[in-house]
């Protein structure tokens, strides 16, 4: 259940960057340092939460039935 959680918040955390992204984008017309700072955390998150996935299942986190 924890890791579930713990998905979704970070499922969460890269839809928020990436709207934001696309706020600051029209904002300052892509050439802000917040544009690239909120796709650079969307990517890291994203990096991340694949990486979690693959480790739970590699490591039997996640039942298969």
């Amino acid at each position: 259940m924890f890791l579930k959680i713990i998905i979704i918040l970070m499922l969460l955390i890269v839809l928020i960057s990436l709207f934001s992204g696309l706020v600051f984008m029209n904002r300052d017309g892509g050439r802000g340092r917040r544009t690239a700072r909120a796709l650079t955390v969307r990517i890291a998150v994203s990096l991340l939460l694949f990486g979690v996935l693959v480790m739970g299942f590699h490591l039997g986190w996640f039942s298969r039935s």
